[in-house]
């Protein structure tokens, strides 16, 4: 279909699917196998200027919007959701400085993040605070011109390879979730040190650990915006990088289809190819239009945001929602319509459905998303009547 994309979207997208098809795809079956970090595949997003897309000029980046950035991740996620999941956290650890750092805080972070010369990290989950994020123990206690930061963050993506983190930590415990505040952390300082590679089922490329704060002494100016704003922080920052997630799961199932058609042509059963099968046919016009509906939706989303709204934690969790379940179905599809060939390693698919289903888990699971759509809705029947 086409959405009305202008000459420098397509050309960002085309862009985008050009690194995925010539450096991501080549190598995305050893990453999962080796586990290992994409950092060559980061560099060259670096060289293609495509570290800064969000990020403004003003701060060596491209300045672009919710939409561009949904392209961009779509084309990289049709290579492997685990490379591009890595370069999607990065932009989750900096919307907090563009939404409320102060400007030395912008000056000094965001220029090396758009070079592609850095990567950041969001932490918020802990053990005891996945969905429930105002469990969180974490502490930074004021000490002075300073806050000693104490506790562990759990499963946050870049941890170890980024080089500075967003942390949410209670600076008033007593106060609960509106105790919170969002503090930046850099890698090297000292009292922080990290856990061991988490092994996952999919996103493999993607690296998770334990963040671990021994007496982590931070400067006051470290502090984004002011002390108890660590929760508004958090849902905005989330809310922009819902429709990303989104997109992941629509590059994913896009390449998930295209692996499916393609081997539905080619094998032949009974004197003729599966394709031919109505069975067949049926799976994959079913496959086709969920996406095509994700897609639609995503990037309606994204427009809308781009359009300024206050508030669009709704839209924002819809349109993560459905593209990742819709992912999930997908993924499983093309694995059945290959048979026992989408089971083997050998066939990209398998690799595809363990991808998948950390889309709906991660930066706020499904069920929690139609927590946020609910409540929504319940508000807005409330005002109507």
């Amino acid at each position: 279909m086409d959405y009305l994309l202008t000459e420098e979207q397509r050309m960002l997208q085309d862009l985008a699917r050009q690194i995925a098809r010539d450096r991501i795809k080549p190598v995305r079956a050893a990453l999962d196998e080796e586990e290992t970090f994409p950092s060559e595949i980061i560099q060259a997003l670096a060289q293609a200027d495509l570290c800064g897309t969000i990020i403004p000029e003003t701060y060596g980046g491209l300045g672009l919007g919710s939409l561009e950035n949904c392209l961009v991740l779509e084309a990289l996620a049709e290579g492997c959701v685990g490379v591009a999941t890595t370069y999607a956290a990065s932009f989750l650890g900096a919307y907090p400085l563009l939404l409320y750092g102060s400007e030395e805080q912008k000056q000094k972070y965001l220029p090396p993040l758009a070079r592609g010369e850095a990567l950041a990290a969001f932490a918020l989950t802990e053990s005891q605070a996945g969905s429930d994020a105002g469990a969180i123990q974490t502490t930074a206690v004021k000490d002075g011109d300073f806050y000693l930061l104490n506790g562990t963050k759990q499963w946050i993506t870049n941890a170890g390879e980024a080089q500075f983190y967003t942390v949410i930590a209670l600076t008033d415990p007593t106060k609960g979730a509106r105790g919170a505040s969002a503090l930046l952390v850099e890698k090297n300082d000292p009292g922080v040190s990290f856990g061991k590679k988490e092994k996952k089922m999919g996103i493999r490329a993607s690296v998770t650990r334990e963040i671990i704060f021994q007496d982590c002494r931070l400067p006051k100016d470290r502090l984004i915006a002011k002390e108890g704003l660590g929760f508004i922080v958090t849902m905005k920052t989330l809310n922009l990088a819902r429709p990303g997630v989104g997109s992941l799961a629509v590059g994913l199932a896009q390449s998930a289809l295209d692996e499916a058609a393609g081997f539905a042509k080619e094998r032949h059963q009974f004197g003729q190819p599966i394709i031919a099968f109505q069975a067949v046919q049926h799976m994959l016009a079913d496959m086709a239009t969920r996406l095509e509906a994700a897609r639609a939706l995503v990037y309606a989303v994204a427009r809308y945001i781009d359009s300024g709204p206050k508030d669009f934690s709704k839209e924002a969790a819809i349109a993560k929602l459905f593209p990742t379940d819709m992912a999930m179905a997908v993924t499983i599809d093309a694995v059945q319509v290959m048979g026992g060939h989408g089971y083997m390693r050998e066939y990209p698919v398998e690799k595809m459905m363990r991808d998948a289903k950390i889309l709906q888990i991660y930066e706020g699971t499904n069920q929690i998303m139609r927590n946020i759509i609910g409540l929504a809705l319940s508000k807005e029947y409330a005002r109507k009547h």
